[in-house]
């Protein structure tokens, strides 16, 4: 048995939908097949939860963009005026959902309303490859995926989720299962969700909890590359790469995979392939155990729009564990995501994602125990197998506001 894994680009439209059809046609093995919300529907469905939460009236407007979006694919792939009525009912829902009343709850309802896209692309997909032919079950993954409440970043409950999983994934009496990434659910069957792209995060629980072969992700790259190609240019593709090395990667920022991904996957030594839908017969990249040293070139990660605010005791003392222990208990308590922390002698630096985090309140609650100074629109570029010419070439003409070395890896936040 394995498990693939298609993202948002993979279902973007119609022909994307027939691609991922054509694909599954060459697999006449036991999938599980876990699919993400189409194209860049999750952006979309995170600004009908501000509306909706704000009730500046612009929902109705969202959520028309939302079902136009969806009905058009499937006017495509159905035929005009025939979009399933399964997938006309989570319209319906959503509709209904949108008119009552929010709770106070921000993160509640972020992850009610953000889980339609999976919802909505799984039964599009699956109804099509049965239409098609490729016959399969769809599983609302909320049924097995279990999670405590911690709304936009559930933790799993691993023992309830196997037992729930296991019964689900039979193969009794289908070799293809479709179903979602992304979502789960609390013991009351309330929606949550597993932090943005997690996706990828779902496909590694369930090889993990299953027993697979092995996990796919297909992309619309030819497998794990040196750096992005849309920023860089002389991008490689690396053959294959060990556990850790993709560990450090995706900490640093590198959006192939999700950062949780690898340690179910470690656990269970089950091998990840990273391949692309656009030529699907293509190797891709295998990240899996390796017990040997492997030669890599240097390995750029970039993560921009970021934001530096300093911390400094109004009193002019040294930075103390003390100060360390009060930021970051706030940061947790808060939700708030750290990409980088250093300290110096009165200086504590935090590195934030300036499109995730709230910085102004961030400072405006910190602000009576430190004088805070803070730099916008700056990037954290990390270096994997460093050389010295490549970090004098990273950083010629940039302004250096933070720099970290290690034997393997150079960390740089910088201004153009």
């Amino acid at each position: 048995m394995k498990i693939f894994k298609f993202g948002g680009a993979s279902v973007k439209d119609a022909d994307a939908v027939r691609n991922l059809s054509n694909i599954l046609n060459g697999y006449n093995e036991n999938l599980v097949v876990v699919i993400s919300a189409m194209g860049k529907v999750t952006d979309l469905l995170e600004t009908l939860v501000k509306s909706y939460f704000k009730g500046d009236g612009q929902k109705s407007e969202i959520f028309g963009r939302f079902k136009g979006y969806h009905t058009a694919i499937c006017d495509e792939l159905f035929g005009a005026g025939q979009t399933p009525e399964t997938v006309t009912a989570f319209f319906s829902e959503l509709e209904a959902k949108l008119k009552k009343s929010p709770s106070l709850d921000f993160d509640f309802e972020y992850d009610q309303i953000v889980s339609f896209g999976e919802l909505v692309s799984t039964r599009i997909v699956s109804d099509y490859l049965n239409l098609s032919g490729k016959s399969n079950m769809w599983v609302d993954v909320r049924n097995c995926m279990r999670t405590d409440d911690n709304y936009r970043d559930a933790a799993i409950d691993w023992e309830l989720t196997e037992e729930l999983s296991s019964g689900t994934f039979t193969f009794n009496d289908h070799k293809l299962y479709i179903t979602q990434g992304f979502i789960g659910s609390t013991p009351a069957s309330l929606t949550t969700t597993l932090g943005r792209e997690g996706s990828d995060y779902t496909a590694a629980i369930l090889g993990n909890l299953l027993g697979a072969e092995s996990v796919s992700f297909w992309k619309d790259v030819p497998g794990v590359l040196s750096a992005d190609p849309k920023k860089m240019e002389g991008a490689t593709k690396l053959d294959a790469l060990s556990y850790r090395e993709a560990v450090e990667m995706t900490h640093s920022g590198a959006k192939i995979i999700h950062p949780k991904t690898m340690k179910p996957l470690y656990n269970k030594q089950i091998p990840l392939y990273v391949k692309s839908f656009l030529a699907p017969d293509n190797p891709g990249t295998i990240i899996h155990e390796i017990d040997h040293k492997i030669d890599h070139p240097p390995i750029f990660i970039l993560r921009e729009n970021l934001v530096l605010i300093t911390l400094s005791p109004k009193d002019f003392s040294f930075i103390s564990i003390e100060d360390i222990d009060r930021v970051v208990n706030f940061l947790i308590e808060n939700k708030v995501k750290v990409t980088l922390m250093q300290q110096s002698a009165i200086d504590l630096n935090l590195v934030l994602d300036s499109a995730e985090a709230d910085w102004d309140w961030l400072m405006d609650e910190l602000r009576p125990y430190y004088s805070i100074r803070y730099n916008t629109g700056l990037t954290l570029i990390t270096i994997r197998h460093y050389t010295e010419e490549t970090l004098d070439w990273m950083v010629k003409e940039k302004d250096i506001y933070l720099e970290q070395h290690s034997r393997l890896t150079a960390r740089m936040l910088v201004k153009e």
